[in-house]
């Protein structure tokens, strides 16, 4: 296909509403909205001929399991066709499972397929950039889903999103934030969000960071009563307004619920249609004293901003740390060193003496990776084998690194295999990756296999509050070593059931199947140790109160369950699967992908087709979930070295154009089994603008992730 295509006259007009989770307070309070004067009501709401005649977000979570629909409906108003798109930003967790487009009277409807069978067909949609669809990493948290189409004069088109979640609960609250971002006046902006918790609600808050405190109050409706919660925010085109005589609209940031829900029950078993899910979260326990480690990086890639807010943190959380603990510090740079080679109490003496060492150490030399975690490693292990007082504390390793392991032992797999064997699943590992320099899935694949898991630290203004609030999620551990135990001939199917270390504030969920004729022998045992004292509790289920639920919520209810049981399986396949070769790999992948089709998930391993929509070369868009780690594509850019990328299809000749074609549509795509690029997209051409007179041949550029492209 000709790079010419894109020189058409087109007109975009964005959609946007971005919907993501994060763990944010939340406040605000509820009253009704002001009226608006008729004359601000009259202001158009048209740009370039195109109107958002609607914009709604409707979310229903139901124990937990989040669903959600945006739906947006935009009419050209103007004599000749208009190019429209719908750009939306979901959370990175989250899993589409429907999109439907009508326009013109047409239809077009997702189709989700395996990866492998939709890939020949993306990669030609991308290369064409009419109608592809992509999806791609869009800051920490979120992937943008962006679909472009153009549409008749005097017509209207309508999109409809739908996607899925499982709400985790993170400092004693379960976050929903939708981030706000029209760009327009839209004439009937809605976003409605229904709770339904069988534990029944404790609180409920939100708030709109467009808006002040007092607007807030006047705009946003909130209630709750026992099972049930409602937020609605439904602003009039008067209300959207930046000010009064102004056609932009304040509708730009981050619109956000929070709540929580009863804990006066030990048990929360949830039961229906031959699926379970199991909530724990005990309340009133004694925290158990701990016995922490920070390993922390102090290679030359450190300098800067990342030492500083590295040592604000460390300041910060020392000061946290509670009489009862013991902790240590390990730094290594080329060399290993530590601040006292053993746990020491964290009396007010030694953490002064700590936060002195935080402050006086310097960066030196290369990444001993391997070094410093076994130093780490060591140091728990003495302590729980000379000290007996120690025993029976919570220990915990924490892991901070900004690069790869450049220096004693480089290998990953041999590095995976001294921390395996050197914990031992004694205490659980967790590693924090500081920027995009390091290999962050090798630091996933490590916390995983020692019951820990690993989190990205942004290169941001805000890196030392990232840093304290991932310690806050670990401080205060309620127990160690739980188990929730299930009659083997009444389940299958189980989720992990199994847990290092529950936090406070946190949730414990574990999800399977009943076997039919089953239910009367379905019960859970709960174990673990505590504070002093084993922890034991049996949960059975209330039939009685099953059927009132399955009355109050129909079936939603049981499709709820249903899916949470789906979503959390295949969450955990894809997480195991990064840890295994060969034929067990393969097993992983295949039972991952039969339930992503069989629940008609958008996951790693599956794409969705749009069935009927095609450019003029006959092909469709395709719907991909990114991986993991992939850059947002801005970040991307300058991680691979390029000021500016002109992309062209292959085959169309040497030198390119001059001046490059700035329509050109750049797509940034995850690589499909077999393919050997990651970040840029296979099959297409990426050149320098910058060519000199006698080029001939394309030069190569390195791609982070592998492999290398035409440039």
């Amino acid at each position: 296909m000709d790079g010419t295509m894109g020189l058409r006259a087109l007109l975009c007009v964005y959609l946007a509403s971005l919907l993501v989770l994060q763990a944010v307070p939340t406040q605000g309070s509820p009253t009704g909205r002001p009226k608006v004067s008729k004359k601000r009501q009259t202001v158009d709401t048209a740009v370039d001929g195109v109107t958002i005649r609607s914009l709604k977000v409707n979310c229903k979570v139901t124990s937990r399991f989040a669903h959600y629909v945006i739906t947006s409906q935009v009419v050209n108003n103007a004599d000749e066709a208009r190019e429209v798109a719908f750009d939306v930003e979901i959370p990175k967790t989250a899993f589409i499972s429907d999109f439907a487009i009508t326009a013109d009277g047409n239809a077009f409807i997702g189709d989700i397929k395996d990866k492998v069978s939709a890939w020949k067909q993306y990669r030609k949609a991308a290369v064409s950039g009419e109608n592809a669809g992509l999806v791609r990493a869009s800051g920490r948290t979120m992937e943008q889903f962006a679909i472009h189409l153009n549409i008749g004069p005097r017509s209207k088109a309508t999109f409809r999103l739908t996607y899925e979640e499982v709400l985790k609960r993170r400092l004693k609250q379960y976050d929903i934030v939708i981030k706000v971002k029209p760009k327009q006046l839209v004439q009937h902006f809605e976003i409605d969000v229904d709770i339904f918790e069988p534990q029944g609600i404790s609180k409920l808050d939100a708030q709109a960071s467009f808006l002040s405190k007092e607007l807030a109050s006047q705009l946003i409706q909130k209630s709750f009563s026992g099972k049930k919660g409602h937020v609605l925010f439904r602003p009039t085109v008067g209300q959207q307004q930046s000010c009064p005589t102004c056609s932009t609209s304040l509708l730009n940031g981050d619109f956000k619920v929070t709540y929580d829900v009863n804990r006066d029950q030990l048990c929360d078993l949830l039961v229906a249609n031959n699926h379970f899910a199991h909530f724990f979260a005990p309340q009133n326990l004694t925290n158990l004293n701990k016995n922490v480690v920070f390993v922390i990086d102090i290679s030359t890639s450190m300098e800067g901003q990342k030492v500083k807010q590295t040592k604000e943190a460390l300041l910060k959380i020392l000061g946290d740390i509670r009489p009862g603990d013991y902790f240590d510090l390990v730094l290594f740079g080329s060399e290993v060193q530590s601040w006292r080679g053993s746990l020491v109490q964290a009396s007010p003496a030694n953490l002064r003496a700590a936060q002195d060492f935080v402050r006086r150490f310097f960066l030196a030399g290369a990444t001993n990776l391997n070094g410093g975690l076994l130093r780490g490693i060591e140091i728990l292990n003495q302590a729980q084998g000379s000290l007996p007082e120690l025993s029976n504390h919570a220990s915990i390793l924490i892991m901070l690194t900004d690069g790869e392991p450049t220096e004693g032992v480089t290998d990953r797999s041999q590095i995976l295999e001294n921390v395996r064997n050197a914990i031992r699943g004694r205490f659980p590992l967790y590693n924090l990756g500081f920027g995009h320099d390091v290999d962050f899935n090798f630091l996933e694949v490590m916390s995983m296999e020692n019951n820990g898991r690993a989190q990205r630290i942004y290169e941001d203004h805000d890196a030392t509050q990232q840093l304290q609030g991932f310690y806050d999620q670990v401080a205060n551990p309620l127990l160690v070593d739980v188990e929730l135990l299930y009659p083997p001939d009444t389940v299958s199917a189980l989720t992990q059931h199994r847990h290092k270390q529950y936090y406070e504030g946190s949730e414990i969920m574990v999800a399977g199947r009943i076997a039919d004729h089953k239910l009367g022998s379905f019960k859970a045992d709960v174990l673990a140790r505590g504070e002093g004292q084993e922890f034991k509790t049996t949960c059975l289920v209330d039939e009685g109160e099953m059927k009132k639920l399955l009355q109050e919520r129909g079936h939603m209810l049981e499709n709820h369950v249903e899916r949470l049981w789906a979503y959390l399986t295949i969450q955990e396949l894809l997480a195991k699967r990064m840890k295994l070769e060969g034929k067990e790999k393969a097993d992983l992948t295949a039972k991952a992908l039969q339930m992503s089709l069989a629940y008609q998930f958008v996951t790693p391993l599956t794409s969705m087709t749009i069935r009927g929509m095609a450019d003029q070369d006959g092909l469709e868009p395709v719907i991909d979930k990114p991986p993991e780690d992939s850059l947002p594509l801005g970040e991307f850019l300058n991680h691979a070295g390029f000021q500016q990328l002109v992309l062209q299809p292959p085959g169309t000749g040497l030198p390119p154009p001059h001046p490059p074609p700035l329509h050109h549509k750049l797509a940034v795509a995850p690589c499909a089994p077999g393919e050997p690029l990651c970040g840029l997209h296979p099959g297409l051409w990426a050149r320098w603008p910058r060519w000199g007179a006698g080029s001939k041949e394309p030069r190569k550029a390195g791609i982070p992730g592998g492999g290398s492209a035409e440039a």
